[in-house]
């Protein structure tokens, strides 16, 4: 049986070489870890075979495909979605999971954003930091990365706007190149836009990243937070698979203090 092509005319060997060639790895590394000879990953790529669904699950599994994408897999192979996509507010017990979370984070302010960082839910000790935005920026949804480094938005409250933009900058590269979102790549260069030195990686390492803090002026006084993001294990809807919870933890025992008077 020979290749599909999905309505943008690839096909699924087309997306099998992207991917594997988007994870740098070869066909006799990706073929030993999925547990298929080169030969047949040779003839899915060139358009030779057709792989069965399990097939496709075990390469993306290897090639650690988002969900999205592996729905363009199975089209493309001539097989249904695996995997549904429902909005946030039809996600029943996994959205109320979601606020279970973000509540369990207060007094820290928390979000939940999808992909391309759009606010998707956010707890009360966050409603303070994202109320004056302007009509622009206000969404909805509201973009929590232009929110914060857009001039009109947050960006005058940073007092380490460029250390932060420049972390911002590469966390969205990294999703970019992770998730391949078509979205992102707009998204990137319009935060590219906003001014400041430009963006490399040089000098820059992933200890550097999970200590970046993020530094506010604010009517309350002085903040400081350092950032964590936590995801969802092992999601089969397209949906969650995408969500993020961003939790902003005090670095300070004042900026700890501030918070505790915000949510008194």
């Amino acid at each position: 049986m020979t290749a599909t092509a999905v309505s943008s005319g690839e096909t699924i060997g087309t997306l099998v070489k992207r991917w594997r060639e988007r994870r740098r790895r070869s066909q006799l590394d990706v073929s030993l870890a999925a547990d298929l000879s080169a030969k047949h990953l040779s003839y899915i790529e060139t358009g030779r075979s057709n792989p069965s669904r399990e097939m496709i699950e075990r390469i993306c599994d290897e090639l650690d495909v988002p969900l999205r994408e592996r729905n363009r897999f199975y089209l493309a192979a001539g097989f249904a979605p695996a995997h549904r996509e429902r909005p946030f507010a039809d996600l029943g017990v996994a959205k109320d999971a979601v606020h279970a979370v973000l509540t369990g984070m207060e007094p820290s302010p928390a979000v939940a954003v999808n992909v391309r960082w759009d606010l998707l839910a956010m707890n009360r000790a966050m409603r303070p930091f994202l109320s004056d935005l302007p009509t622009d920026l206000a969404g909805p949804p509201v973009n929590m990365l232009r929110a914060t480094l857009h001039p009109d938005g947050l960006a005058p409250m940073v007092r380490n706007l460029q250390q932060w933009r420049s972390h911002v900058v590469r966390r969205v590269r990294r999703q970019l190149e992770r998730t391949a979102d078509d979205g992102l790549a707009g998204l990137l260069l319009e935060l590219e836009s906003y001014g400041g030195a430009p963006v490399t990686s040089a000098g820059s390492t992933l200890a550097d990243d999970l200590v970046v803090p993020l530094q506010l002026s604010t009517p309350y006084g002085d903040l400081d937070f350092l950032y964590a993001a936590t995801v969802f294990g092992s999601p089969r809807d397209v949906t969650l698979d995408e969500i993020a919870i961003e939790t902003f933890f005090p670095a300070n025992a004042i900026t700890t203090a501030i918070l505790r008077s915000l949510a008194g």
